[in-house]
């Protein structure tokens, strides 16, 4: 195994050459926010940049979390302060756009929750295996005021269909591993006993593999299957928009005296507690 790079709390495994694993490491709830953005874009520059990577595998060290929402303890002027990226998509949306771009193959295995930016980091890998057990995807935001913004509007009806895609966004629930599969969200719900095998052995087989042929092949996918990106611009302008509005800040505040950002049944079931707001 190679030296691991240390991105903060992103941690990058180089275990070949050709095959890495980025494994997200922020307790306790692997909440993502603007001081995590300069290490997550790291990590797409060195995968767009290093000649030799063929796969990247993003997994979770935090127990029962994949990748949950964004952190809404930040002081937003955080967020609202950091230029555009390289695609002059502002920075969330521009890394996962450049995600799903990179000549590498990009696969989300998930346990736990992929919640918000979660399932957007998923949606924008090329793969997704999720375990049957433990994996829980959601868009969560319309249950609380908000509006998703890290690209789930352009990807998710290319996925599942417009109808099912709008169960997703607009039931704001959580959706289970065995259901994700069937409706499209990821590529395979799994046995939790058999996901890191599973993941591993085709992570070790594509990197097998010719880079450019890797490469060429997925540029062609792309540009069959990828929204372009008008269609992603709009969401991250309409999340900070929502975010500022009274029904959102009522709501949040609402989930925050539940115990929203805290280890506990807020996190654990966010879906049925955004459900309950306005009962």
């Amino acid at each position: 195994m190679d030296a691991i790079a240390d991105f903060g709390r992103i941690r990058v495994d180089r275990r070949s050459p050709a095959y890495w694993r980025v494994t997200f490491d922020l307790p306790p709830l692997n909440i993502f926010g603007p001081g995590n953005m300069a290490q997550l874009n790291a990590v797409v520059t060195a995968l767009e940049s290093d000649g030799q990577v063929k796969v990247v595998v993003f997994d979770s060290a935090i127990e029962g979390f994949f990748l949950t929402h964004y952190d809404f303890l930040a002081n937003p002027e955080d967020t609202l302060s950091l230029p555009p990226g390289p695609t002059g998509l502002q920075q969330l949306p521009d890394m996962l756009v450049r995600l799903s771009r990179a000549p590498v193959v990009s696969i989300a295995s998930i346990r736990g929750r992929a919640t918000g930016v979660g399932s957007e980091l998923a949606l924008a890998s090329d793969m997704r295996f999720a375990s049957r057990e433990k994996a829980i995807l959601s868009q969560w935001e319309v249950g609380a005021g908000l509006v998703p913004g890290g690209g789930p509007m352009a990807r998710l009806p290319r996925l599942m269909g417009r109808g099912r895609a709008l169960e997703v966004l607009l039931g704001a629930d959580d959706i289970p591993g065995d259901l994700a599969e069937r409706y499209g969200y990821v590529n395979r719900a799994l046995p939790d006993a058999e996901l890191d095998a599973f993941v591993d052995a085709l992570a070790q087989r594509i990197a097998s593999f010719d880079k450019q042929a890797i490469a060429e092949t997925k540029r062609l996918v792309d540009m069959a299957s990828l929204p372009p990106d008008a269609d992603i611009a709009p969401e991250w302008g309409a999340f900070m928009a929502a975010l500022a509005r009274p029904a959102a800040q009522t709501r949040i505040k609402a989930l925050m005296e539940r115990g929203f950002h805290k280890p506990g049944d807020v996190e654990t079931r966010l879906g049925y507690h955004v459900g309950q707001l306005g009962r």
